[in-house]
Formats: structure tokens, C-alpha cells, sequence
């Protein structure tokens, strides 16, 4: 089975950085799409970062020059490394494979549980 599990998460001062880690478990054939994404309440869900399995990337205008995703396959692990974090940032980090699985017939959506990042000034 697939589990994405966020680590990493917490409150910081305006400024400051912090790297949030995804764990991957799960075995796949193919993971073409690595991303994160950011939700605040009654905002809809939007896309941080994305990772193509060719080494593209791709950032939300508001984080670009200050994020980074970037991943460890070794390690199973993806990560969103934020710089110069602004109050802006704070909101519930995800996740996010698009994966053919193995034990399974297509590509699917796989997310992570979020994991809160607060951004005070």
C-alpha cells in the first residue's frame, strides 16, 4: 500500500527557514510527478512546488526564488526546503505523488495527512 507521510512542520518567525520532509512508502513503477501543495481554511488547495521525474520544476509565483523541492530516492524521501518564510507561508503543507503503484492498474493521486506550518511575524 502507498503512504506519504509529512514531517517537519511547526511554527517559525518571519524569516527564518524550515525544510519539511515526505516519507514514500509503497513500491511503484513509475513516479512521474513529485509535488506540494498548501491549503489555508476556505482557500482551495493550491500547488507549491511540483517535481517532474525528468528533474523539472515548477513554483507558485509567491514562493519562487525562496522554495525549493527537491527529492531522495534512496532515501524514499521528498523534500520542500522554505527560505525567507513570510506569515503569508502559514498553512497546511501536503504531499502529493502521481504514481502507478504496483498492485494496481492505473496512475493515481497519492497525498500525504498535511502537516501545519505557522509563519508569525
Amino acid at each position: 500500500q502507498v503512504e506519504l507521510v509529512e514531517s517537519g512542520g511547526g511554527l517559525v518567525q518571519a524569516g527564518e527557514s524550515l525544510t519539511l520532509s515526505c516519507s514514500v512508502s509503497g513500491s511503484f513503477y513509475n513516479i512521474p510527478t513529485r509535488a506540494w501543495y498548501r491549503q489555508v481554511p476556505g482557500k482551495q488547495r493550491e500547488l507549491v512546488a511540483g517535481l517532474s521525474s525528468d528533474g523539472s520544476t515548477n513554483y507558485a509565483d509567491s514562493v519562487k526564488g525562496r522554495f525549493t523541492i527537491s527529492r531522495d530516492n534512496a532515501k524514499r524521501m521528498v523534500y520542500l526546503e522554505m527560505d525567507s518564510l513570510k506569515p503569508d507561508d502559514t498553512a497546511v503543507y501536503y504531499c502529493y505523488l502521481k504514481a502507478f503503484a504496483r498492485g494496481t492498474v492505473q496512475f493515481s493521486d497519492y497525498w500525504g495527512q498535511g502537516i501545519p506550518v505557522t509563519v508569525s511575524s
